[in-house]
């Protein structure tokens, strides 16, 4: 297919499927005329690059991981550097989780402090 109808079967930018494809996460095959051509195996890369990117992983944790995954599912075992680079991830997410946690109930209380102020 296309890298226009990839687009529109993964709901991904074509700048960004070229953005995948110089990061080395995509690689189509290309047409005599020198159009690429990808194929469903492509398309289902795509969808696990979404999954993973939506889960918060950077696109060099992605790199890595991608070759890893088979499915929509964690159904392998990581390699000890992949394992630990993983961990890393988690512990910065929850950092992040944590900071958002905390600038909403300062959000809240400068919310509630506008309502008591201006009063019923």
């Amino acid at each position: 297919m296309q890298i226009g109808t990839l687009s529109r079967r993964t709901g991904v930018s074509v700048r960004m499927l070229r953005y995948y494809e110089a990061e080395g996460l995509l690689a189509p095959s290309r047409r005599a005329s020198g159009y690429r051509d990808y194929s469903a195996a492509e398309e289902e890369t795509v969808r696990r690059i979404r999954m993973l990117n939506e889960a918060g992983l950077t696109l060099d944790l992605i790199r890595r991981f991608l070759p890893c995954v088979t499915s929509n599912r964690p159904d392998f075992t990581p390699c000890p550097d992949l394992l630990a680079a993983l961990e890393a991830e988690a512990t910065r997410l929850d950092a992040r989780i944590e900071a958002l946690r905390q600038s909403r109930r300062e959000i809240g209380r400068y919310l509630e402090d506008v309502a008591t102020a201006a009063g019923p």
